[in-house]
Formats: structure tokens, sequence, C-alpha cells
């Protein structure tokens, strides 16, 4: 699971925008839940945060591709 707050403190991002990067990055590198624990902050964060971290955590998901059996 990944938690904004771990993630704010591991890579210490200094901007929303790169915040929401490492969120789309882990989202690839294959974390399957998002956990908002806190409010990101930094002074671009937008109103709508959640959404727009949602939005660049799935985003990343093709609902086309195959899921191959192991």
């Amino acid at each position: 699971m990944l938690w904004i707050s771990e993630l704010i403190l591991q890579n210490q991002p200094s901007t929303f925008a790169e915040l929401a990067s490492l969120v789309r990055q882990r989202a690839r590198e294959g974390d399957r839940f998002l956990r908002m624990d806190v409010k990101p902050p930094y002074p671009d964060t937008p109103e709508n945060w959640e959404d727009r971290l949602e939005a660049a955590f799935t985003s990343t998901v093709d609902p086309n591709e195959q899921v191959q059996d192991s």
C-alpha cells in the first residue's frame, strides 16, 4: 500500500507536481492501493488534490492490458 505521508518523507518532493509524478511512478512499479493520509504541504497543492493524486495513480492502468498467468 502506498501512503502519501511515506512517499513525501522518503522522497521529499518540493512541489505537488513532483509528488503526483512520484505517485504515477509507484503505480507503474506495481503499487495497487493508494492511501491519502495527509494533505500535501505545498503551495501549489490544488483544492482537488485527492482527485488529482487518484487520477495520477489510476491513469497508469491500461484496461486493455492482459494479465499473464504465472
